[in-house]
């Protein structure tokens, strides 16, 4: 236990500043991906979608 502690108190910890920014960023970078995945997806059903309709 003595080693567990020794090495936790060794460990830098993120400030409030620096976490809060962290959460934003993943937020925002989220964000981008679902947006990005979204066109993609649309472009992809738009493509399949026209497919279909020319093999009837």
């Amino acid at each position: 236990m003595q080693q567990v502690r020794n090495e936790t108190a060794k460990v830098t910890w993120p400030t409030r500043r620096e976490t809060v920014m962290t959460g934003v960023m993943v937020v925002i970078m989220t964000t981008i991906l679902a947006l990005f995945f979204l066109g993609v997806d649309s472009i992809l059903q738009a493509i399949v979608s026209a497919l279909l309709k020319l093999a009837q």
